[in-house]
């Protein structure tokens, strides 16, 4: 039964990675049509975003199955809760890019305010984040976990770097506000799917360790 269920685990793996690269593109596409001014892209991704959904379904499914008919002990269940708990993570962060999108299509067209320098690096390590974590996760790599977490500072300092010049350029030109307020909402998306990959780590120590790690994280909306 053990080697039935560590198959079942691989398999369950993998889709992960199958959801994280759905994910990341769906990042990487919204941060790419903020940048062209792509409305029809975004209309695109808003609705791609239900192939995110039904993957999370999906793995949900094939983890009940799993409960159901492996009887796995409790260091096996603990396993499949872990599955349970990532990709609800995952299917935030593809929330986040759809409103990322959303945003774009509010914007229909209009000039930036700014050169998009920092929030695409916010893109950028995030999804090197997402991937990071899973990796970590199917190698059971503890130091890994915690490393990625530090580069949610990166994200961080990168977000109140972009708050604080837009803040400057609203008081400079009002008239500017509207379009400030939107790419300060693109920001903090970009923040919180950094934030989601910091609970996949502490996902990741507890399976290993059993310790219960709360202050890597923030709290999530």
């Amino acid at each position: 039964m053990r080697i039935a269920f560590q198959e079942h685990l691989k398999t369950l793996n993998r889709e992960l990675h199958t959801m994280a690269e759905m994910v990341n593109r769906a990042i990487i596409r919204s941060v790419t049509a903020l940048k062209e001014r792509d409305v029809e892209e975004a209309k695109k991704i808003k609705k791609d975003d239900i192939h995110i959904n039904n993957k999370r379904f999906e793995i949900e499914e094939q983890c009940i199955h799993l409960i159901a008919t492996q009887q796995p002990v409790a260091t096996q269940l603990r396993e499949i809760i872990a599955v349970l708990n990532i990709i609800t993570d995952l299917e935030r962060m593809g929330d986040y890019a759809e409103g990322i999108a959303k945003i774009v299509i509010k914007l229909n067209g209009a000039e930036s305010v700014k050169p998009l320098i920092d929030i695409p690096r916010m893109a950028e390590i995030a999804t090197d984040m997402v991937t990071q974590s899973l990796d970590a996760f199917a190698d059971r790599d503890v130091a890994r976990a915690r490393e990625i977490t530090a580069m949610d500072d990166d994200v961080d300092d990168l977000y109140h770097q972009v708050i604080r010049e837009l803040i400057s350029i609203m008081i400079e030109d009002p008239r500017t506000i509207t379009r400030c307020t939107y790419l300060m909402w693109v920001a903090h998306n970009l923040e919180r799917i950094a934030d989601r990959v910091t609970n996949i780590c502490e996902r990741i120590i507890f399976l290993v360790t059993g310790e219960l790690v709360e202050n890597i994280g923030k709290d999530q909306d």
